[in-house]
């Protein structure tokens, strides 16, 4: 169900429809989202592959692989779009061949697999478990719990598998219990540092208010404590963020193989201005500071023009030291994925950028860029998830 602005509100809530307020009608609306999805879930090029009766996956086509990212991405997709069937099988999936049944990992899901479901990485991703319970409660608030998938029951199994790692066996919870913030994955390395982009402080709140494990007050201190740990993560002038940091907001070095640099703005946080949007529609509970971050941000975007912005920086908004690759592709480009969550960002701010940013978000295709490179995974689901937004289709309650 696509939701018009006078029927996008419920007893407890109105969505905002931005594309509405820019004149835009509501079929137009609906054919964008439609047109956006079929792409992504339904076209020769998708990403969703369904196998066999009830199962189904969503690849990384650009590295032929399927990530709990991707899982839990397509899981909300299904949830925001009233679709149970498609949920249901992609949750089937990561249940059946993602998730280790046994060993100080059993009850979390290994991050990265093949399309056959073996395993290329026996890791977790903090974010994968982040995002799958969060979808699970919100399946539950949509549809109940008497269908052939006890969504209720299955998060509540998959926090109390988070709460029983304490580090034994070198396996942490997804968070970090001493700052009381997700960390980068659950052990005991990666549990001393985080990723902006992982932190969504609305999604705690929604487990506090339907997880129904006795645990409501923490998810409401790790929701404040994350919100306060964005406004030391992103930079006071610019609004950029590393990919990753310390808990206290410090890029981290990163090695790779003989290479070592120093975290700056890559893939992962082209979220974090959709996910600061999220919190400003569902909570409202840092507004002042995310509407001058939002204005900050996009007004270092706009500085190299609205139809030109690069897609990775420095901190200082300049030009990063180090190109991240993707796809086999290692260049600057003007990435649909990062001018959606920059267009998601007006629902905060209103500078003489935002209203154009959207309309140029409006514009845009989802297609193959010029030298070949195409992303309907990454740049598609962040493209997905901010018509949502900006449409008032992306919500917590029906």
């Amino acid at each position: 169900m696509i939701c018009s602005i006078a029927s996008c509100s419920s007893g407890k809530k109105e969505y905002r429809n931005y594309f509405k307020e820019l004149g835009y009608s509501q079929e137009e609306i609906d054919a964008k989202i439609q047109s956006a999805f079929h792409e992504v879930f339904e076209s020769e090029r998708r990403a969703y592959h369904e196998v066999g009766d009830d199962m189904a996956y969503v690849a990384d086509v650009k590295n032929n692989d399927v990530r709990t990212e991707g899982q839990s991405y397509g899981m909300m997709v299904a949830v925001q779009m009233d679709k149970q069937d498609m949920f249901d099988r992609i949750w089937t999936w990561t249940k059946t061949y993602m998730e280790h049944k046994d060993g100080p990992m059993k009850g979390f899901f290994a991050w990265h697999c093949r399309y056959d479901g073996t395993h290329i990485d026996e890791g977790s991703a903090s974010d994968g478990e982040f995002y799958f319970v969060t979808d699970l409660l919100l399946a539950s608030r949509r549809w109940g719990n008497k269908g052939k998938i006890n969504y209720l029951a299955d998060a509540q199994s998959l926090l109390n598998t988070m709460f029983s790692k304490d580090g034994s066996d070198g396996v942490t919870n997804i968070i970090n219990m001493d700052y009381e913030l997700i960390n980068f994955c659950p052990d005991t390395v990666s549990n001393r540092w985080t990723d902006p982009s992982y932190h969504i402080p609305a999604f705690f709140e929604v487990w506090a208010e339907s997880a129904n494990d006795g645990r409501a007050d923490l998810y409401r201190r790790i929701a404040s404590k994350s919100r306060q740990y964005l406004h030391t993560a992103c930079d006071e002038k610019t609004g950029i963020n590393a990919d990753q940091t310390t808990f206290d907001g410090k890029p981290i070095t990163r090695s790779f193989g003989p290479y070592t640099f120093v975290s700056q703005f890559w893939y992962d946080s082209w979220r974090v201005p959709m996910n600061i949007t999220l919190d400003y529609n569902w909570s409202g509970a840092d507004k002042e500071w995310q509407s001058a971050y939002a204005d900050k941000f996009q007004r270092t975007m706009a500085s190299y023009g609205i139809d030109k912005f690069p897609d990775q920086f420095n901190l200082d908004g300049g030009a990063p030291r180090t190109i991240m690759g993707a796809g086999g592709y290692r260049t600057l480009r003007h990435s649909i994925g990062l001018v959606a969550t920059t267009a998601a960002a007006s629902m905060m701010t209103d500078n003489e950028y935002s209203k154009d940013l959207v309309r140029h978000l409006w514009d845009m295709k989802l297609e193959p860029y010029e030298d070949g490179y195409y992303d309907v995974y990454y740049d598609g689901l962040l493209y997905i998830f901010s018509l949502l937004h900006l449409s008032g289709n992306y919500r917590m309650d029906w």
